[in-house]
């Protein structure tokens, strides 16, 4: 049973390395389309290439922060989610980043919608699904909430567990 847990801890670690590889592709090229518009002079046109490359970089930070979270969760903690405090938390890191990341190309999309306007329904869905998330995600924290105070162990476990991951230890 050890070599099988072994192996997902090494499964893991590649996935969370892959996130990562990704995650520095992604910046790479927001970086070098920034770049691009920079040296082209920061013409007023370019303020759609300027928002296409944030919308790149936010979703690379999106790459690198899911591939941090599988490493603190599954390799360093090596944490079985299973008690609320942690799926809050393990959630909530998530759900961080891709509410950011869908609000940026929601905004890259309103960018474009200005161009061709038949990409504003488009737009128009990107934010209302982050609306949705949003609220979604606010109900489950209030839920989960009322969970942890009826399962105080899980949370005092979960916080036991913080100096695995902690800068100051």
């Amino acid at each position: 049973m050890k070599f099988v847990h072994w192996l997902y801890i090494l499964a893991h670690s590649l996935i969370a390395l892959l996130f990562g590889l990704a995650a520095l592709c992604l910046i790479w090229m927001a970086v070098t389309k920034a770049w691009a518009v920079i040296a082209a002079g920061l013409q007023p046109e370019a303020t759609l290439h300027v928002v296409e490359a944030l919308g790149i970089l936010a979703s690379g930070v999106v790459a690198l922060q899911i591939s941090q979270t599988v490493i603190e969760e599954e390799v360093v903690r090596d944490a079985h989610i299973s008690g609320p405090t942690r799926v809050r938390r393990f959630l909530s890191r998530f759900m961080v980043v891709l509410v950011v990341a869908l609000a940026i190309e929601g905004l890259v999309a309103t960018f474009k919608a200005q161009e061709q306007p038949e990409k504003l329904l488009y737009s128009a869905a990107l934010v209302i699904a982050v609306g949705m998330l949003m609220v979604g995600w606010g109900v489950f924290v209030h839920l989960n909430r009322s969970a942890e105070e009826l399962e105080p162990e899980a949370m005092e476990e979960a916080k036991s567990e913080d100096h695995k991951v902690s800068s100051d230890h």
